[in-house]
């Protein structure tokens, strides 16, 4: 199949502009010719449509999008008869929260607070659907003019009970290296709490204006997060509070059964901060209040083979 270009028009559809490419799919804002309403259409590329892998995922992410109905999600609209392979999807006016950050840096702490509570209403709705997003990010959550957010992609998402896609395909499924959690970065699927984990590096991002975990490359800020805690929200902004700095901590913490168990109890947390610090557990005080130890010599050699194990599953896909 060839290219799509703005001007082009796919069944109903009118492709008015080109708004965002990636190597993988392009995506139009464009004309329903029924109603005239505006919508969003992503049509992979060719060369990407004919891996199995990705196209696999691509339906996956339409499956995904269509079952799922709430205000803090991205709408995606139900194609039949379609002539080729695409998503048609609601329209949307705003900033990527990825932009806001670029922006404005570090927001205020009741901003963030209110946009985490969304982001965790949003989530609560799809994890009680069997969905786990997997790669929640500033880069996949779209902030309108009156500051409510949208949960905007699903493209490594996945459905309870549904077929596993291995992190064998590395690049393809793993997640964003800030954003993921240290279970996803040990190889392990995860669960609901694995976006938990990302909405608690969302909210440090927005208190701070950093994630909170750094490194000179994507296979350095993943092993980061393995070897100790980040520094307290607190010590970046000394606005934040302690009981805040506890509530981020636990929806951080390397284990995921030291984390909020959902969404739902992530969000009374915040929305009842005094309570954070009465209710700690005692692991996650530990965590909070010890100095870091040093790391062993093993230690070292363990966090040093990951990234040529990654590299090996990356070169090993490849070749398959």
């Amino acid at each position: 199949m060839t290219p799509l270009y703005a001007g082009h028009r796919l069944d109903q559809y009118r492709l008015d502009e080109l708004i965002a490419w990636s190597g993988m799919a392009s995506i139009f804002r464009a004309t329903d010719l029924r109603d005239g309403s505006t919508v969003a259409i992503k049509v992979p590329h060719p060369q990407a449509e004919c891996d199995p892998i990705f196209h696999d995922r691509f339906r996956r992410e339409i499956e995904i999008g269509t079952r799922l109905d709430h205000p803090g999600i991205r709408r995606v609209l139900p194609a039949r008869g379609a002539s080729r392979l695409y998503m048609a999807m609601e329209w949307l006016d705003g900033r990527l929260l990825r932009r806001v950050l670029a922006d404005e840096g570090a927001l205020s702490i009741p901003r963030a607070i209110a946009m985490t509570l969304e982001i965790l209403e949003a989530l609560e709705y799809m994890h009680a659907r069997g969905v786990v997003h997997r790669d929640l990010k500033p880069e996949n959550i779209m902030v309108d003019g009156d500051g409510s957010v949208k949960i905007i992609d699903f493209g490594i998402a996945g459905l309870t009970g549904s077929r596993r896609l291995t992190f064998g395909k590395l690049s393809q499924v793993m997640g964003s290296p800030d954003y993921i959690s240290p279970e996803q970065v040990k190889n392990k699927r995860g669960d609901a709490r694995s976006d938990i984990y990302s909405a608690g590096v969302i909210l440090y991002e927005m208190l701070t204006g950093e994630p909170p975990f750094r490194g000179a490359n994507p296979f350095a800020i993943m092993n980061a997060r393995l070897a100790g805690p980040p520094p307290k929200p607190s010590e970046i902004n000394p606005e934040v509070s302690p009981e805040l700095d506890s509530i981020v901590m636990r929806a951080l913490a390397p284990r995921m059964a030291d984390r909020y168990t959902s969404a739902q109890e992530f969000a009374r947390a915040l929305e009842n901060p005094e309570d954070a610090l009465s209710g700690e557990r005692p692991a996650l005080v530990d965590l909070r209040q010890k100095p870091r130890r040093r790391l062993t010599l093993a230690s070292y050699l363990v966090l040093g083979l990951i990234p040529l194990v990654l590299f090996a599953l990356l070169y090993v896909a490849r070749r398959g």
